[in-house]
């Protein structure tokens, strides 16, 4: 990576706004897609940090305010007369359009009371959505003739008798049941905007392929100067709006994923067309991860500055640069153009800001009454993720272990490790409370420490301070049935964490460090202190066979039919280029293909291509594994065979194109788990 290290300044922003850093305006925005009921923390983080060092900072969620505007009466008839435009009467192929045309008058007269509902601020609306005769139910509802069916195997009869969420809700379960269907109605709608509008829409992600481990810019760059969609001019006016109002010197975009991508493109886009001056800061976990090796210069042509990692120190060096206080060459970890090539400045001199003094964010300036909570899984850990707001807050800066061998250890946000003493967590939960009126705080820790876990425990119950909270854990045995009884006093609700492989030959080649009996005990030790445990999981891993995935399934079954767990899901492998998979691929008996050649790679890299020399067709297991977590899930098929979740697949054996693998016994004792937490 080359570095710059020019003594003259470049790129300054006017010189009447040169006197010092902290007069420069400054606008954070979330792109368009993440989640809907609860704000992406980075804009949260920086807002309180700039202000902190006296920089005049606004923040706002363009990925919320997008989805308001289209859902609302106003969108909804802009969205029709855009369907009637191009289908020019004819019949569109989409049942989803087809339907929304057909009832379009029922959902105008009902969207805007719909989504008051999913913000909480018309609970009695619940009775009128759950008599089932108000929202306009599309093709989404479908699956409520899946709970009829769920509903018959439960309770006897035939499904028709059921109404089908009676077995989730109850008699008396009227906001739940509201909340789900009118979670339903959300999709349906979604399922329009992207069949009918934009196909790269979506509720939690936007144009995600376009920017996912691409190579070059160039299908980025054909959609941002392609036909614009109705989505695009909705974002556009919301650009315009937020420009305007707060006439902003520095403009920062936080692209934490692939789907905030195009739209903090074309978000930079109409900012520059409205204010030619701004300068306009690009990061994130996108470009964290993804852009560390950019080389395309027109990216700059749409950002000025793309710093990596941590953001606070190199943004305070970018408000001194553009203030004309220091040269390029102090910048810390940042991307720029000069002289029509792009340039990365890194400053010895620079540190980061140790975590303890970041300072506590803050969620002003963002609408915090207007998130929507949504339900569309009944399932009661997935709801943790969908269903509430939550501050969100960092034990410690990176991971304690950072030994996982699938896993960005050479990245910073992983391979630093930096904490915090517990008194000052719990000092800044209270400011949050304080400030948000709201006291459900999720810990975003890649695995929160668990001495940091016991030590804010004990000052939460030492302060009597009445908190709600989750986050990812490393299911270790310091987790003991003491420790998480501690934390279930204190708060603490659920984790997640990662038994990945299940398979014990498997978690070392990871070097995971945990064994799987080890996690049946510490995960027992949750549930039964009343903290739910999700669990993340893993197939396909290099030299993972069928006999191990069938006999990974049947530990993940007996964990559920133990008790141990209550949710799950599971991720197909991928090698990462920062991993220590990916940096030696030969040690873990796999070979890297093409694509991969980083001398045609200009601008996003991050996923490998790859062949592993078993030949296992891990995709077409995956569909099994996917159907028998569903009903683990819903408490179904626990006592049955594993191999029946994989009946009319057809896996194909390794090195064959023709032979049709029969599925094997598992290999696991009946009473693995059982033993385990006895």
């Amino acid at each position: 990576m080359k570095e710059y290290s020019t003594q003259s300044p470049r790129n300054l922003i006017k010189p009447e706004l040169a006197s010092s850093g902290s007069s420069l305006r400054v606008l954070l925005l979330t792109p368009p897609l993440t989640q809907l009921n609860t704000p992406y923390p980075a804009t949260a983080y920086l807002t309180g940090f700039l202000r902190a060092q006296g920089v005049t900072c606004q923040q706002s969620d363009l990925s919320l305010e997008l989805m308001l505007k289209l859902l609302s009466r106003e969108g909804l008839n802009r969205i029709r007369g855009e369907l009637d435009r191009t289908l020019n009467g004819q019949k569109s192929s989409s049942k989803s359009v087809r339907w929304f045309l057909k009832e379009f008058d029922r959902y105008a007269s009902t969207v805007d009371a719909a989504v008051r509902f999913l913000q909480g601020r018309d609970p009695t609306l619940a009775l009128k959505i759950t008599s089932r005769e108000f929202l306009p139910e599309g093709p989404r509802f479908q699956a409520l003739k899946e709970y009829q069916g769920l509903e018959a195997q439960l309770f006897g009869g035939e499904p028709e008798d059921h109404e089908g969420l009676s077995w989730a809700f109850g008699s008396l379960g009227s906001q739940d049941r509201a909340k789900f269907l009118a979670s339903l109605y959300i999709d349906d709608l979604s399922d329009i905007i992207r069949e009918g509008i934009d196909s790269d829409f979506g509720l939690s992600r936007y144009a995600e392929k376009l920017a996912g481990s691409q190579p070059t810019f160039d299908p980025l760059l054909e959609r941002l100067n392609g036909p614009e969609t109705l989505v695009d001019e909705f974002l556009d006016e919301l650009v315009r709006e937020l420009i305007e109002r707060n006439q902003p010197d520095v403009l920062g975009l936080t692209a934490p994923f692939p789907g905030n991508v195009y739209g903090a493109f074309r978000i930079a886009k109409t900012a520059r067309r409205v204010r030619p001056n701004i300068k306009i800061i690009f990061g994130g976990g996108y470009a964290n991860t993804e852009l560390r090796s950019l080389k395309d210069p027109r990216v700059f042509d749409y950002f000025d500055f793309i710093p990596l990692d941590d953001g606070e120190r190199p943004f305070l060096c970018l408000l001194d640069y553009l203030a004309g206080k220091r040269t390029a060459s102090g910048l810390l970890r940042t991307f720029l153009r000069i002289d029509g090539r792009v340039v990365y400045a890194n400053s010895g001199a620079e540190h980061d800001i140790p975590h303890k003094d970041v300072g506590t964010p803050t969620y002003d300036g963002l609408k915090l009454d207007r998130y929507l909570s949504i339900l569309e899984m009944l399932n009661p850990m997935h709801r943790v993720w969908s269903d509430g707001r939550w501050n969100k807050l960092t034990l410690a800066h990176g991971c304690y272990w950072k030994k996982c061998n699938f896993c960005d250890v050479t990245l910073d946000y992983i391979g630093r490790y930096d904490g915090a003493p517990g008194k000052l967590i719990v000092d800044r939960m209270e400011s949050l409370i304080n400030e948000t009126g709201q006291s459900g705080f999720h810990f975003v820790d890649e695995a929160a420490p668990p001495a940091a876990l016991r030590a804010i425990s004990e000052e939460l119950l030492r302060r009597s301070v009445t908190a709600t909270w989750w986050g990812n854990v490393r299911f270790e045995k310091t987790f003991t049935p003491e420790l998480a009884s501690l934390m279930s006093r204190a708060g603490c609700v659920a984790v997640s964490g990662g038994l990945e492989v299940a398979s014990d030959r498997l978690l070392q080649l990871m070097n995971k460090g945990v064994t799987v009996e080890q996690v049946a005990r510490v995960t027992k030790a949750l549930t039964d202190s009343g903290v739910m445990v999700h669990a993340y999981l893993m197939y396909g891993f290099p030299t993972q066979t069928v006999q191990e995935t069938i006999d990974a399934l049947e530990r993940v079954r007996q964990l559920f039919e133990a008790g141990c767990i209550q949710s799950a899901y599971w991720h197909r492998f991928s090698a990462t280029i920062h991993s220590p998979i990916g940096r030696d691929p030969a040690k873990f008996g796999i070979q890297i293909t093409g694509g991969n050649d980083s001398t045609q790679i200009s601008f996003a890299q991050n996923d490998l291509q790859f062949t592993d020399p078993t030949g296992v067709d891990h995709d077409t297991l995956g569909v099994g594994l996917r159907k028998a977590l569903y009903n683990y899930m819903l408490g179904l098929g626990l006592d049955q065979d594993v191999r029946n979740w994989f009946e009319g697949l057809e896996v194909r054996a390794p090195g064959s194109t023709t032979k049709i693998l029969r599925i094997p016994k598992p290999q696991v004792p009946s009473d693995l788990i059982a033993r385990a937490i006895q």
